[in-house]
């Protein structure tokens, strides 16, 4: 009987504001400058603004961010042109996973700045967030453009077209995303999830061999390098990989499941079926009827 391997572990996506990068999460106002072309009241108004920005800037940083917000409230009901608040609020916004609120406050600092490539790449990732992956693509395109070194946009970029399903191009985002970060890991992963979406096999066996260099603790990793060779056939190698995710996550479904169908190719009936109990045990329907079919 054909079994099918249960599914490459989902993609890796970057969050909103990448926490490795700050300068995703928010940038100093340059709002003293602008102060000075303004009235005395005026001038008055900005610099209270300012105080409340930096006051959730402080807040956001410090892990508060329904503090933050408020503080950001205060910014922009003060100084409606405030570009960076609009933008820290989103940032704020996101951490709390209110994704709708979030794009709506990162449009509005593109709107004040339509150069402002860390808004667009945010307002991508929040499409991302709710599954608009046609409408994130052009947000981080629009990054790349006015930032061409942004690596996490092209990654990004990618992420969306492996939902979409456009795998070659995908390939061609997470490649550039590893030339600009050779060491990213998740790029490498998700590569490997293209490739063998587009049946380079060998590839992705490639690309998992050089995300668990980075990490050697990734369970995604053995079990998407696992059915790689399986798929090609080296059933021991397979088996060897799930063995690896499963002393990282000894419940493992989809490491039982595949590891039992790998089993059994090699004729190993009784080790099949202890796989599939197991699997069953933790979830898996599939390997329950399995069970019931065969064991």
């Amino acid at each position: 009987m054909k079994r099918f391997l249960l599914p490459l572990v989902a993609v890796l996506a970057l969050p909103v504001a990448a926490i490795e990068q700050p300068l995703l999460f928010g940038r100093e106002s340059n709002i003293t400058d602008t102060a000075e072309m303004l009235t005395t009241p005026e001038i008055a108004e900005v610099k209270n603004a300012e105080f409340y920005y930096k006051q959730g800037y402080k807040k956001s940083k410090s892990g508060n961010h329904q503090g933050a917000i408020e503080d950001f409230n205060k910014a922009v009901e003060l100084n409606p042109n405030y570009g960076e608040a609009y933008y820290n609020r989103g940032v704020s916004k996101a951490r709390l996973v209110n994704y709708l609120e979030a794009e709506a406050d990162f449009s509005k600092a593109i709107e004040l700045n339509p150069k402002f490539f860390q808004a667009y790449y945010n307002r991508g990732t929040m499409k991302e967030k709710i599954g608009n992956y046609q409408g994130a693509i052009p947000d981080f395109s629009k990054a790349i453009e006015l930032n061409p070194k942004l690596f996490q946009a092209y990654y990004n970029r990618g992420v969306s077209k492996l939902r979409l399903v456009n795998y070659l191009e995908a390939e061609a985002d997470f490649s550039k995303a590893i030339e600009l970060n050779p060491n990213f890991f998740q790029a490498y992963y998700n590569r490997g999830v293209a490739r063998y979406n587009l049946g380079n096999y060998r590839g992705a066996i490639v690309d998992s061999n050089k995300a668990l260099s980075i990490n050697p603790d990734s369970e995604e990793a053995y079990l998407n390098r696992g059915n790689a060779k399986d798929t090609l056939g080296n059933y021991r190698g397979a088996i060897a990989d799930y063995n690896k995710a499963l002393k990282i996550n000894p419940d493992s479904e989809e490491a039982y499941s595949n590891r039992g169908i790998a089993k059994e190719n090699l004729g190993d009936m009784k080790g099949a079926c202890a796989d599939w109990r197991k699997a069953s045990s933790v979830g898996d329907k599939n390997a329950a009827s399995w069970v019931e079919n065969q064991c």
